[in-house]
């Protein structure tokens, strides 16, 4: 089994309270902020390794993002990833969901000789949940969304269970193919010392858009229909008031208040 993992580095949620947009573009301005693995991305690469420690094979990982991520992708190969691909270039600056696919798509195709691409079902910053769908489309291979489980993977077929609004559907999947998966899926575990003192070892590439065949006006602003319109801050209305007291007291209190606002 030759599986990739489609990760996107995001800022830190710690940092949030940091992120700046730039007033022209409407984009993030990442500048100075650290990037970190979502949840489900590790939940990808670890259901990746499942796969592979029961099939054989190798797991690589992929991303498209700025240089700073590297960080991200030693992680990845301290998890175990056997090798890692980043995707980087200023023409991907200001891409959306449909242009980042494309600049994933190529990677992918120049890596070739896949079974299986595993992302997540949403990023942690976006959390558009596009990439995967749009991903598969590009490359011309089913997709299954919203994967819980892999149920089996025997003689080129995958079966997985998959959420739906009241319950589960369980599909079979011919390879090549990629599913996203949710949170339920398992739980990633933990990097060893001896996992950090490996990943140094492993390779980890830098493809290029020259490299990858890419050509400006298919990346960044201008290859992205989905564009922002504005971005502005909501004004608040809404006022907090802490009541003390017997909860009888407040309770009385709390109708006054209710009464009076209602008028």
């Amino acid at each position: 089994m030759n599986i990739i993992v489609c990760v996107k580095p995001a800022p830190d949620p710690k940092r949030w309270d940091s992120i700046q947009l730039d007033p022209k573009t409407k984009a993030l301005r990442r500048e100075g902020i650290s990037s970190v693995l979502g949840p489900l991305d590790k939940r990808a690469l670890e259901e990746g390794l499942r796969l592979k420690e029961k099939c054989g094979g190798k797991v690589a990982v992929m991303a498209m993002a700025p240089p700073s991520a590297r960080e991200n992708l030693i992680e990845a190969l301290a998890m175990g990833a056997d090798e890692t691909y980043l995707l980087s270039d200023r023409l991907f600056a200001g891409s959306d969901t449909w242009a980042t696919s494309l600049v994933l798509s190529r990677g992918i195709r120049k890596w070739g000789g896949y079974d299986l691409i595993l992302c997540g079902e949403w990023s942690l910053d976006g959390s558009t949940g596009h990439v995967g769908t749009q991903l598969a489309e590009y490359l011309g291979i089913p997709n299954v969304s919203r994967v819980a489980e892999v149920e089996s993977l025997e003689g080129g077929t995958l079966r997985t269970r998959s959420l739906i609004e009241r319950g589960y559907r369980i599909l079979e999947t011919t390879l090549p193919a990629l599913i996203t998966v949710t949170r339920d899926i398992n739980t990633p575990r933990f990097t060893s010392l001896l996992g950090v003192m490996e990943a140094e070892t492993k390779p980890l590439v830098i493809w290029s858009a020259a490299e990858l065949g890419i050509q400006p006006e298919e990346v960044g602003f201008s290859g992205s229909p989905t564009q922002t319109g504005d971005i502005f801050m909501p004004e608040m209305k809404r006022k907090a008031e802490i009541f003390q007291g017997e909860p009888e007291e407040m309770v009385k209190e709390i109708i006054r208040k209710i009464r009076q606002a209602l008028g």
